[in-house]
């Protein structure tokens, strides 16, 4: 297992990058690629899903790869469903972990391994839960259902809790600022950041305006 910041300053690099790719691929050595791509555009922060058969054997190569070449780039999973899921990929030198829900097992393994634990919510009682487990971002999703509007109004009564939202955000300078000035300290963004089959200079080109784009509005706050 690699060493690991402690949580809190994971979730710091986190917050203050504000935006984290989120990628799945079954082939190594196009995730690897893509990784490069990223890195290369100014992102310290990248979640890889778990979302296929081949998950795990793509994540350790890209875990071996990352520590290698990018010592300071936080590789984490999403997708995460269960305590057993979650261990397997701690044990592994995952940095943080992503859920799409919100279970008490998965908070327990990744507060044993002082791990972040970034659980799903949506209404008000779910993200009040999530915070009583432990979580000190909350990820909205499918946040493109709900919009920056309802964002606004879920934090009036809760201002202290950080928000990602993921689902559906554009990479575009409207979308975001949208997105950011309702509140959100973090976005995650996946499909709408890669497409299928781009030419990589106009993908690297899309993430460095991101990363920008997300620059930009933190130093005007």
């Amino acid at each position: 297992m690699s060493e690991r910041s402690p949580s809190s300053l994971v979730i710091q690099a986190i917050l203050r990058q504000q935006v984290v790719p989120v990628f799945y691929h079954d082939d190594a050595s196009y995730a690897q690629q893509i990784v490069d791509i990223c890195y290369k555009a100014g992102i310290r922060v990248f979640e890889f899903a778990n979302r296929g058969a081949n998950a795990f054997a793509v994540f350790t190569k890209l875990r071996e790869y990352v520590t290698a070449q990018y010592p300071d780039l936080l590789l984490g999973t999403g997708t995460i469903y269960n305590a057993k899921e979650a261990e397997v990929f701690l044990e592994a030198g995952t940095d943080f972990v992503v859920q799409p829900i919100t279970t008490a097992d998965v908070a327990a393994v990744c507060r044993h391994f002082d791990v972040p634990w970034i659980p799903s919510a949506l209404t008000p009682n779910e993200i009040f839960h999530a915070t009583r487990l432990g979580a000190a971002l909350v990820k909205i999703f499918p946040g493109s259902i709900v919009g920056p509007d309802y964002i606004r109004a879920v934090l009036a009564p809760m201002p202290n809790v950080k928000i990602m939202v993921t689902g559906g955000v554009e990479p575009t300078e409207e979308n975001l600022r949208a997105w950011f000035e309702a509140g959100v300290s973090v976005v995650g963004m996946g499909s709408k950041l890669f497409k299928d089959n781009e030419d990589h200079t106009v993908l690297a080109d899309r993430i460095a305006q991101v990363v920008q784009l997300a620059a930009t509005h933190q130093n005007k706050h």
